[in-house]
Protein backbone atom coordinates (compact mmCIF):
# COMPACT_ATOMS: atom_id res chain seq x y z
CA UNK A 1 0.00 0.00 0.00
CA UNK A 2 1.31 3.47 -0.81
CA UNK A 3 1.60 6.02 1.67
CA UNK A 4 -1.03 8.28 0.57
CA UNK A 5 -3.50 5.33 0.53
CA UNK A 6 -2.34 4.85 4.34
CA UNK A 7 -2.73 8.02 5.14
CA UNK A 8 -6.68 7.75 3.67
CA UNK A 9 -6.85 4.35 5.36
CA UNK A 10 -6.08 5.90 8.69
CA UNK A 11 -8.78 8.67 8.52
CA UNK A 12 -11.31 7.01 7.15
CA UNK A 13 -10.26 4.40 9.96
CA UNK A 14 -10.31 7.63 12.65
CA UNK A 15 -13.62 8.34 11.34
CA UNK A 16 -15.09 5.46 12.01
CA UNK A 17 -14.00 5.02 15.16
CA UNK A 18 -15.27 8.70 16.14
CA UNK A 19 -18.62 7.83 15.05
CA UNK A 20 -18.91 4.50 17.16
CA UNK A 21 -17.73 6.75 20.26
CA UNK A 22 -20.22 9.48 20.03
CA UNK A 23 -23.03 7.09 19.69
CA UNK A 24 -26.61 8.25 17.45
CA UNK A 25 -26.86 11.42 17.09
CA UNK A 26 -30.06 12.86 15.42
CA UNK A 27 -30.22 15.97 13.95
CA UNK A 28 -33.36 18.02 14.16
CA UNK A 29 -34.47 21.62 13.23
CA UNK A 30 -34.94 24.15 15.65
CA UNK A 31 -38.57 24.05 16.28
CA UNK A 32 -38.23 19.92 17.17
CA UNK A 33 -35.09 20.42 19.23
CA UNK A 34 -37.37 22.99 21.61
CA UNK A 35 -39.89 20.14 21.63
CA UNK A 36 -37.64 17.90 22.74
CA UNK A 37 -36.34 19.85 25.44
CA UNK A 38 -40.17 20.60 26.91
CA UNK A 39 -40.91 17.21 26.94
CA UNK A 40 -38.16 16.16 29.06
CA UNK A 41 -38.07 16.61 32.54
CA UNK A 42 -34.84 17.50 33.92
CA UNK A 43 -33.20 18.93 30.13
CA UNK A 44 -29.53 19.48 30.06
CA UNK A 45 -28.86 21.22 27.27
CA UNK A 46 -25.03 22.04 26.08
CA UNK A 47 -24.80 25.18 23.55
CA UNK A 48 -21.73 26.88 21.68
CA UNK A 49 -21.44 29.96 19.53
CA UNK A 50 -19.58 29.06 16.52
CA UNK A 51 -19.34 29.86 12.74
CA UNK A 52 -17.27 31.32 10.05
CA UNK A 53 -18.87 34.07 8.23
CA UNK A 54 -21.89 34.51 10.61
CA UNK A 55 -22.92 33.24 14.11
CA UNK A 56 -24.58 30.55 14.58
CA UNK A 57 -25.84 28.66 18.00
CA UNK A 58 -25.46 24.81 18.07
CA UNK A 59 -27.56 22.94 20.54
CA UNK A 60 -27.22 18.95 22.36
CA UNK A 61 -29.12 17.14 24.52
CA UNK A 62 -30.28 13.72 25.26
CA UNK A 63 -33.64 12.37 25.24
CA UNK A 64 -33.99 8.66 25.22
CA UNK A 65 -31.40 7.31 25.17
CA UNK A 66 -30.61 9.56 21.55
CA UNK A 67 -28.93 12.86 21.27
CA UNK A 68 -30.22 15.50 19.61
CA UNK A 69 -28.52 18.40 17.36
CA UNK A 70 -29.46 21.06 15.84
CA UNK A 71 -28.35 24.96 14.04
CA UNK A 72 -29.53 28.33 14.60
CA UNK A 73 -28.57 31.83 13.67
CA UNK A 74 -31.03 32.83 16.37
CA UNK A 75 -30.56 31.75 20.19
CA UNK A 76 -33.38 29.33 21.07
CA UNK A 77 -35.64 29.78 23.92
CA UNK A 78 -35.49 27.31 26.25
CA UNK A 79 -37.61 27.82 29.27
CA UNK A 80 -36.19 27.94 32.83
CA UNK A 81 -36.09 24.10 33.66
CA UNK A 82 -33.81 23.42 31.19
CA UNK A 83 -30.06 23.48 32.49
CA UNK A 84 -28.10 25.20 29.92
CA UNK A 85 -24.35 24.58 30.18
CA UNK A 86 -21.75 26.65 27.78
CA UNK A 87 -18.81 24.63 25.40
CA UNK A 88 -16.66 25.54 23.77
CA UNK A 89 -17.68 23.79 20.37
CA UNK A 90 -19.18 21.24 19.33
CA UNK A 91 -18.54 18.56 16.97
CA UNK A 92 -20.78 15.79 15.28
CA UNK A 93 -19.67 13.64 12.55
CA UNK A 94 -20.28 14.30 9.08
Amino acid sequence: MSSGAEVVAARAAAAIQAIKASGAIVRVEPEDFKNIVWKSEQPLVIMAEGGFLSREYQYLTSYKGLIFFTKSKLPLELGNRAELMTAKSIWTPN
